[in-house]
Parts: structure tokens; C-alpha cells; sequence
């Protein structure tokens, strides 16, 4: 979903930083060849992954939900010299497609997949991230948080992705949905935790970025 009308984004996307010429290739695989291709990040909310990730120079990345490697190839461009991406996705099918575009990148050997439940694959990881992506089953939204906020440091970004669920966040909440409501209850959890600073932008579907200040 985009919640910029269709010539605002268009103009935008003209003006900012070009695709790189891989992820227009993936963009293109991924439209044609997986299914649900709208959960690719994209041009323009690739580039601001890519600009706050070389704004924020991590050495370690955690992305939970690698869908086809779109936004890990995008994290990565900002990440150390000697640093890694561990990313966590629980399709299978999509393992190998994921691992051709990371390593047609420059990034090939630093980029590590993790398959399975991120929850039990999260407590595993025994490292610290500067930099956490968050863009999976969004249930489990407030579970991540409560996994990684221990792996993270003063200074330290999380960015999650669809936090505005379609605009469903302002709409009246319906008896059964439990992702929207995991949602509200996310949003609030970052707006109001004492070790977070938390600004919501409205690129795309909602990007938040929260920064550990405690």
C-alpha cells in the first residue's frame, strides 16, 4: 500500500537516488515469480533503508523477514566492511532465490540466513546489533521487540516496516484481527517505552524508526 497519492510517489521515486541495477533485477524476478510480490520493500522505501543504514553504519544487522532479499540487499549497502546481516525467514521455497542475489552483491559472505522461527532463532543469536529491521508476522510484533531490545545498545535503530496496516490502525478494530491489534499495541509499546526515542514516517505501508536511548 501506498498512502501518497500515485503522482506525489511517482515524483518522489524521479527524485531520489536511482534503483542499483541488481535490485532492479530482483524486483523484476519477484514480480513475476513469487507470490504476494507487493511485500517486496521497493524503490523508494529501499533507498531510505539504504540512506538511514549509511547514516547509521552498523557492524551487526538483524532482519527479521527476508521475503526475496530485497531490503537486506538494501540494509547491507551501509553496513562495516567487517560486519554482518543475519536474516530469518521461515519460507524454504524462497531460500535459494534469496542466496543467488546475495551473492551476485558485494555482500554475498556477509549475509547470513537463518531458516526457521525467528523467535526460537533470535534467542540463539549470541551478538549485538546497531541496526534491527522487523518485517514479518506482525502477531509476533511485540515479541521480537521483547527478543532483541536485550541485543541492542544505546544508540542502537530498530525499523519496522507496516506499522499503519493499510490504514486499518484508525479504523475501527474488528473482534478477530489479531494483527491489527498486535499492531496498536506495537505502536504504543515504541511511542511510550522509556528506553526509545520513536518517529513513524508514512512511506509506503508505515516505517518506524526507533532509537535506544537508555
Amino acid at each position: 500500500m501506498n498512502l501518497l497519492p500515485e503522482k506525489i510517489n511517482d515524483y518522489v521515486e524521479k527524485h531520489s537516488q536511482p534503483e542499483p541495477e541488481l535490485l532492479q533485477k530482483l524486483n523484476r524476478e519477484t514480480w513475476q515469480k513469487v507470490l504476494v510480490p507487493r511485500m517486496l520493500s521497493g524503490h523508494l522505501q529501499g533507498r531510505v533503508l539504504s540512506m538511514l543504514s549509511k547514516l547509521i553504519q552498523p557492524k551487526n544487522i538483524l532482519e527479521i523477514g527476508t521475503y526475496t532479499g530485497y531490503s537486506a540487499l538494501c540494509l547491507a549497502e551501509g553496513m562495516r566492511e567487517a560486519g554482518e546481516l543475519h536474516t530469518i525467514d521461515i519460507n524454504e521455497e524462497l531460500f535459494d532465490f534469496q542466496r543467488k542475489y546475495f551473492d551476485e552483491s558485494p555482500f554475498g559472505k556477509q549475509i547470513i540466513q537463518h531458516l526457521g522461527n525467528a523467535l526460537e532463532i533470535i534467542s540463539q543469536l549470541d551478538k549485538t546489533f546497531d541496526l534491527v529491521f522487523i518485517d514479518a508476522d506482525k502477531n509476533n510484533y511485540p515479541n521480537y521487540f521483547e527478543l532483541i531490545l536485550p541485543k541492542l545498545k544505546k544508540g542502537s535503530v530498530i525499523l519496522s516496516d507496516n506499522v499503519l496496516w493499510s490504514g486499518k490502525v484508525v479504523e475501527d478494530l474488528k473482534e478477530d484481527d489479531a494483527d491489527t491489534k498486535a499492531l496498536l499495541y506495537y505502536n504504543k509499546l515504541l511511542n511510550e517505552h522509556p528506553k526509545l526515542e520513536t518517529v513513524i514516517l508514512p512511506i509506503r505501508d508505515g516505517l518506524t524508526i526507533s532509537r535506544v536511548i537508555g
